[in-house]
């Protein structure tokens, strides 16, 4: 079992930048090397999209075509918290944002295989 919480989200204008945060935490001792974390967003009316993924021990990240170029997924090993860079933040972009975990599979590049998810954490860009 695998516990993750968002933080980090806002309000911010056009050409703005924010950081999000997701910590996570296992009860069990998961160690994260073979897994994946990521995260994706939700605007209202709209379904659930892939933003970014990072595979935990490498590093290794994927984006979305909407935000690559602007946004970053980094990760601390020790502490065990994923970051979302954003930059040049756009109103396309607001949206509910969540983080996820889950098991490293052949289709870690586009966001799949994750298992658990935070509850999420609102971004609003204006105009």
């Amino acid at each position: 079992q695998v516990q993750l919480e968002e933080s980090g989200g806002g309000w911010v204008q056009t050409g703005g930048s924010l950081r999000l945060s997701c910590s996570a935490s296992s009860a069990s001792g998961t160690s994260f090397m073979n897994n994946v974390m990521g995260w994706f967003r939700q605007a209202p009316g709209k379904e659930r999209e892939f933003v970014g993924t990072i595979m935990w021990q490498v590093g290794w990240t994927r984006y979305a075509d909407s935000v690559s170029g602007r946004f970053t997924i980094t990760r601390d090993l020790t502490q065990k918290i994923m970051y979302l860079e954003m930059n040049n933040l756009k109103p396309e972009d607001t949206s509910i944002y969540y983080c996820a975990f889950g098991t490293l599979t052949s289709a870690w590049w586009k966001g799949g295989g994750m298992d658990y998810w935070g509850k999420g954490t609102l971004v609003t860009v204006s105009s």
